[in-house]
């Protein structure tokens, strides 16, 4: 899975630089979430597949902080990149003409650097609060990786700060991210509606469809874990924890692709490029 992740992701990056015909802001903001999902499984699928296939099943305190952090901040990165891109979808169907304007090259930029920016704000507060903290016992973390739910639980001193940060940062970067989304599809929605030609409502809807799919299983998963700090069962944690951190990764440049006409064309012209330099 982790080799599918890697290998789907890095083409749909590398698709993008080399084929013209992607270079607008829709793509753009896609590549930049590929490289989002590359650092964020990166962030603990190596060492966790090293725990897997050796005896020693250990992390330093240092690099389990590291990891958290790493994690917390790719999290919060892509779920801000989200709403990104349905704005993105929202001007450029709501607003056909004007949207080349507004979102050009130097706001596209600016908009992707202030998601990064917001997430690895958010991760360092998170962990500043978490390193602050003493812990007792063995701890044993029950998680495949330094997950920051996990980690609170092997504090000896009472977290309700923590918590209540969480639940904060749960609001702020998932629930309004979330609410912001919506938003821009029921506009979007009513401005497809209103296309006469049932053969431009298909083109409008298509360009929506892999986001909205994207989104519907990425911030399922994501308000699922994080909405309820408290949960017991450890299992169902791992598992949707696993889903929307690997699984979820793993079928974006699947869903992105599969339908999509530009993207199989450029990786055609691309191919074919390559066939004719060997030649």
């Amino acid at each position: 899975m982790y080799i599918v992740i890697i290998l789907g992701n890095s083409i749909i990056i590398i698709l993008t630089i080399l084929d013209f015909h992607l270079h607008t802001p829709m793509y753009f903001f896609l590549s930049s979430l590929s490289f989002l999902d590359i650092c964020f499984t990166s962030s603990f699928v190596p060492k966790m597949l090293t725990n897997f296939s050796s005896g020693r099943k250990t992390i330093s305190f240092s690099g389990c902080m590291i990891q958290m952090y790493i994690f917390l901040a790719m999290g919060s990165t892509e779920s801000v990149l989200l709403a990104t891109m349905a704005y993105d979808r929202y001007m450029a169907i709501c607003n056909p003409l004007r949207y080349p304007i507004i979102m050009n090259r130097k706001q596209c930029l600016q908009l992707v650097v202030t998601c990064w920016v917001v997430g690895f704000l958010n991760s360092t507060m998170e962990t500043a609060l978490a390193i602050r903290l003493p812990f007792c016992g063995k701890n044993i973390i029950n998680h495949f990786f330094c997950e920051i739910l996990v980690i609170l639980k092997l504090a000896c001193v009472d977290i309700s700060l923590n918590e209540i940060v969480m639940l904060i940062d749960s609001i702020t970067l998932a629930f309004s991210p979330l609410l912001l989304i919506i938003i821009s599809y029921i506009f979007i929605l009513s401005a497809i509606l209103r296309i006469n030609s049932s053969e431009g409502r298909k083109k409008a809807f298509s360009t929506c469809s892999a986001h909205l799919t994207v989104v519907t299983v990425f911030y399922g998963t994501i308000l699922f874990m994080y909405m309820k700090p408290k949960s017991k069962n450890s299992i169902t944690d791992k598992f949707i924890t696993l889903f929307y951190s690997v699984v979820t990764p793993m079928l974006n440049p699947v869903i992105y692709s599969l339908r999509n006409k530009e993207v199989n064309a450029a990786m055609r012209n691309v191919l074919k490029r390559l066939s004719f330099k060997r030649h």
